[in-house]
């Protein structure tokens, strides 16, 4: 199945980083995630080792801050919700720039802030490096359940459609003097997402007796390169092995 979408997340190029295998990329995106999350928050030179090393993977696979910058405000939610948590914690307080905050708070703040932020700057780099109409070959190739992989690639097919769906009904509106950020347009908006959930429930009920028609017998076919080869995964996952040995570090020094 091919991806004919606008992919707003990759960056094309060249790079050693852009050739490696996607199936190599993606253990070790996830394996540097898991080696972030589970360092202490308290190991604040650990966090810097890690930026270190993003930055190196950034600048062999030509990926500039002013690409990331932007699409770092998808972490908004998870900031704002660090902020308030020196607020709202009890125990011991500190005093910072005036205010009275929790030092429990603090930390679990710096934890989630610093944390996340590692976090969406690998999925980036992942994203960056990979088209995606790749990630069902990669996913095949780590035996990844074929259901989970064929909800994988549907998702990928589909969710500009929806997205250009989203964007018709607005323009819908607005032809129609409606001004959706206004709040007394609050009830039309509900309206329209239960249209959308109606409409998009429907078109996969057509998708899937379509693809039954045609032989579907639950696991999409993915055609691409033969499996990563042992020098591929030797060099692919460098950062993933550093990131390891960073977090063992960190714990060993704690």
């Amino acid at each position: 199945m091919s991806f004919g979408h606008a992919q707003p997340l990759y960056l094309h190029g060249t790079s050693a980083v852009h050739r490696l295998p996607v199936e190599v990329k993606i253990v070790c995106a996830v394996v540097t995630v898991f080696a972030v999350v589970a360092t202490p928050r308290e190991a604040f030179w650990a966090f810097a080792v890690y930026l270190a090393v993003l930055a190196v993977v950034w600048h062999i696979a030509g990926i500039a801050l002013t690409w990331l910058a932007p699409r770092m405000l998808i972490e908004l939610p998870f900031v704002t919700l660090a902020l308030l948590l020196p607020f709202a914690e009890g125990g011991e307080q500190t005093t910072v720039l005036g205010l009275s905050l929790s030092v429990a708070g603090l930390h679990a703040a710096w934890g989630i802030l610093v944390k996340g932020t590692l976090g969406v700057l690998v999925s980036l780099t992942l994203a960056a490096t990979t088209p995606a109409r790749d990630l069902p070959v990669g996913l095949a190739h780590l035996h990844v359940p074929a259901m989970f992989t064929t909800i994988v690639v549907l998702m990928l097919r589909y969710l500009d459609l929806l997205t250009s769906e989203v964007a018709r009904m607005h323009t819908a509106r607005l032809s129609r003097g409606d001004d959706p950020r206004t709040l007394r347009q609050i009830g039309a908006t509900a309206q329209g997402v239960g249209g959308l959930f109606v409409r998009s429930y429907e078109r996969g009920e057509r998708v899937h007796l379509a693809m039954l028609s045609r032989g579907f017998t639950g696991a999409v076919p993915t055609v691409g390169a033969p499996p990563a080869s042992a020098a591929a995964w030797s060099a692919g996952l460098v950062p993933a092995v550093c990131a390891v040995g960073i977090c063992l570090a960190a714990w060993t020094l704690r």
